[in-house]
């Protein structure tokens, strides 16, 4: 098992989720340390820096539909209207995607944000080709597309409209209530059984979640979406994502009474990952908020990762192995079973895929 060195107390910044603009460490740059001379001294000289502004910037891929071959997820294929998430929260496995650009998987994936305003148009495109087979696409699977910046942008709604217009099976995820506003997109979908929404809950205590995902609607805010998905006919589970040991663990059985209370159909859960650059900032993290316990929190999560910050495999990366992971999985279960969110979910309907017109004519068909 990895040594669990405690990490630097790094003073949190309001209203964002990491402590530091950690820099990659796999394209070369690296993270520059306080060496002692005046620069490190600019503060104090200088004063408080200005608050840090989100920016957003157009990117414009030749296509949208990313696909995986993953043998332990339930989809093939998935579109990412954004890259960066402003809910900036610490634990989110798609910050090491930053270090691609170069930026950092820190401050700058919550602060320096791209969208994808063609996403609708390339998706056209790609649909209307000859050779296109349907499944289900996802949304939200790397970062949400419900953030913040949708409200200006408008690009998941555009994605939405295209997939309804066509009659194309569609799988959401999020932990924002902003997708309300797509709600009759999703309702008119869910008539023709081509739409499932699964909506995260980490916990219900606004302190944690203010902490943990401090751009993020409030739990209430999530459990009250489920609520209006559901009245709309919109089939609904709750994904208590991720669960944290000695941090979260113990809501499990919470969130999910808190979650059939709202009317939803079945609930999953995601034990905490730690890929690549994540791991020091969540330690970073853990010495801010929760020092009194981030070496028990470690050595937890290091018990459930086969002794490292993160286990990487298939299945295992999900759920984790050990007696912790046991444990947890053994009280979800339970809970499930109590509350009736145990079931399947719906499947998506194929079949009524309608290709849409590319270049003025209508694409052929199957």
């Amino acid at each position: 098992m990895e040594a669990v060195e405690p990490a630097k107390p790094l003073p949190s910044i309001p209203g964002r989720g990491a402590p530091t603009n950690l820099r990659p460490t796999r394209t070369g740059s690296l993270e520059r340390e306080a060496d002692g001379d005046w620069l490190d001294d600019r503060k104090a000289i200088d004063g408080a820096p200005p608050p840090l502004r989100t920016t957003v910037t157009a990117e414009h891929p030749k296509t949208i539909i990313a696909r995986n071959q993953s043998p332990d997820l339930g989809f093939d294929r998935s579109i990412n209207p954004y890259r960066g998430c402003e809910h900036g929260c610490i634990y989110c496995y798609a910050r090491p995607t930053h270090a691609y650009h170069d930026l950092s998987p820190g401050l700058d994936f919550e602060s320096r944000l791209f969208a994808k305003p063609d996403a609708a148009k390339l998706l056209r495109d790609e649909l209307a080709r000859r050779n296109y087979r349907v499944a289900p696409i996802a949304i939200g699977t790397n970062t949400d597309g419900y953030q913040p910046i949708e409200r200006e942008w408008g690009v998941t709604r555009s994605v939405v409209e295209l997939l309804a217009e066509t009659r194309h099976p569609l799988l959401i995820t999020t932990k924002s209530d902003r997708l309300l506003r797509d709600i009759d997109l999703l309702a008119a979908m869910a008539r023709d059984g081509l739409v499932g929404v699964a909506v995260s809950v980490t916990s219900l205590d606004p302190h944690i979640a203010r902490t943990l995902e401090p751009r993020a609607p409030h739990p209430r805010r999530r459990l009250a979406a489920i609520r209006r998905l559901i009245d709309a006919g919109v089939p609904t589970q709750v994904n208590i994502a991720p669960i944290i040991p000695a941090i979260t663990d113990h809501e499990i059985e919470a969130i999910m009474a808190a979650a059939a209370d709202a009317g939803a159909i079945r609930a999953s859960y995601i034990l905490l990952r730690l890929p690549f650059e994540v791991a020091p900032l969540f330690r970073a993290w853990l010495a801010d908020h929760y020092p009194d316990r981030a070496g028990k929190v470690m050595h937890m999560v290091q018990d459930i990762r086969g002794g490292r910050d993160n286990d990487p495999g298939y299945f295992t990366r999900m759920k984790g192995r050990g007696v912790w992971a046991q444990l947890i999985r053994t009280r979800f279960r339970r809970a499930a079973r109590l509350h009736d969110l145990d079931g399947g979910f719906p499947a998506l309907r194929t079949d009524l895929f309608r290709p849409p017109e590319r270049d003025g004519q209508m694409a052929l068909s199957f």
